[in-house]
C-alpha cells in the first residue's frame, strides 16, 4: 500500500475546510452561550464562580456538548 504524497496540493482542500468548521463551530459555541446569558433572570457568572452552583455549570456543558454533536453530524454529512 503506498502513501500519497504530502504536499500542498493534497493538503489544501482539507485544511481549510477544517479552519471553516473550526471557525462556524466557535461561533455557534459563542451564540449558544450568548443566548443562555440573556435568557436567564440571573447572573451566570455569579451563580457559576461566587454561588458554586455546580448544576447550572454542568447544564451550560450539556449544551455545549449537544451543539457539539449537532456541529460533527453536520460535518460528516456534508463530506
Amino acid at each position: 500500500m503506498m502513501l500519497a504524497a504530502l504536499t500542498w496540493e493534497t493538503l489544501e482542500k482539507p485544511l481549510v475546510s477544517t479552519v471553516l468548521f473550526s471557525v462556524i463551530g466557535l461561533i455557534f459555541f459563542a451564540l449558544a452561550v450568548w443566548i443562555i446569558v440573556k435568557v436567564t433572570p440571573f447572573s451566570v457568572r455569579k451563580e457559576i464562580e461566587e454561588d458554586q452552583n455546580t448544576s447550572l455549570a454542568i447544564i451550560i456543558g450539556s449544551v455545549i456538548i449537544g451543539i457539539s454533536i449537532i456541529i460533527a453530524a453536520a460535518i460528516v454529512e456534508i463530506r
